[in-house]
């Protein structure tokens, strides 16, 4: 992307949100961190906990139309992109959700993966009942007792008897086409109480900086566009966070916030909240490339689909590329959150 492009998208963060450039600091070491996760299961299905397995990876059996793979190295890089995004809201009173939902007595979790937004949703309001659905069996073998972690398919009927007074979604970019959003966000509106809320996160594939320590013909300047093409071609977008907005608007919600910001890649922030927060989306990119590229490539990458070694070789050096302390790399992240009217 040209620097003049990233500057506008820049500025387009909504009603007033800062977007100065993030401060780099000169002093910081090279290193890089992150924390693995353990996984297993509990008691589902053998055909849903086995998936099927394409190029190494696992997938889930329920639909076989989306890019994400269900195995331990994906729940690794969902749980580091759940400590990303707590760090990131760390300034706030309540760093897992913005919605002002005080006293919740139903909360769902769609797409919830490894389970632990909705867990510790559910450990933070102990009086609550959390739902926390996805496509595949969640690896948690413990959940407290007010957290139900299911295999769910949100396109066919919903079955819940009770209103929700918070829906959240995220990093659910590819999930559905342009209609079957629609039908979700009209989902969320019915299932929730009067006065309740719909809350989304959703980045941003394209990689940026804001000093040219990015080079235009790097592997990791084109990774977005790369993607955003494949997704155009499989029929389901990637920019979902340009989009949802509107669609959460044009659902019916009211009183809609909008926070865009940027979540660096490595530890070259001088801020200490950043610089951490940098350190954490490093690891998150670097054990995510190949779950997020294997899928997409090997079935929608131009000029044709590309084969399982290619994308292997594409994703080390983009991996590679990473690793370079010189580069003040960030990517943009959007938080919306509205209400059902009372």
């Amino acid at each position: 992307m040209r620097m003049s492009e990233q500057r506008q998208l820049s500025c387009a963060a909504d009603d007033g949100q800062d977007q100065e450039a993030l401060e780099i600091d000169d002093d910081r070491d090279s290193g890089f961190g992150g924390d693995d996760t353990g996984s297993d299961t509990t008691s589902i299905a053998s055909s849903m906990l086995r998936g099927h397995i394409e190029n190494g990876r696992k997938y889930a059996t329920l639909r076989d139309d989306y890019w994400g793979p269900s195995d331990d190295q994906q729940f690794e890089t969902m749980d580091s992109g759940h400590l990303l995004y707590l760090i990131l809201n760390s300034d706030h009173h309540n760093m897992l959700f913005r919605s002002p939902v005080l006293n919740p007595h139903h909360v769902l979790d769609i797409g919830t993966g490894p389970g632990t937004w909705a867990i510790d949703v559910a450990d933070k309001f102990p009086k609550a009942i959390v739902n926390g659905v996805d496509l595949f069996p969640p690896p948690s073998s413990w959940v407290p007792p007010n957290c139900y972690l299911e295999v769910e398919d949100v396109l066919q009927d919903w079955t819940w008897h009770y209103k929700f007074d918070l829906i959240h979604l995220r990093l659910m970019l590819g999930a559905f086409a342009e209609d079957q959003w629609g039908d979700v966000y009209r989902k969320c509106y019915e299932n929730l109480a009067p006065g309740g809320w719909i809350e989304e996160v959703e980045l941003d594939v394209r990689v940026m900086c804001d000093d040219d320590s990015l080079p235009p013909d790097s592997f990791i300047a084109g990774w977005g566009q790369n993607f955003l093409g494949c997704a155009d071609r499989a029929g389901r977008s990637l920019a979902t966070q340009t989009m949802m907005k509107s669609k959460i608007e044009r659902a019916g919600f009211v009183n809609v916030q909008d926070q865009l910001f940027k979540c660096p890649i490595g530890a070259w922030p001088r801020n200490k909240t950043f610089k951490e927060a940098g350190r954490i989306n490093y690891h998150h990119w670097s054990s995510g490339l190949d779950g997020w590229a294997m899928f997409l490539l090997t079935k929608f990458g131009a000029p044709q689909p590309w084969s399982a070694d290619e994308v292997r070789v594409y994703v080390a050096k983009v991996r590679q590329e990473l690793q370079n302390p010189k580069l003040h790399i960030y990517h943009f992240t959007r938080r919306v959150w509205g209400q059902k009217p009372l």
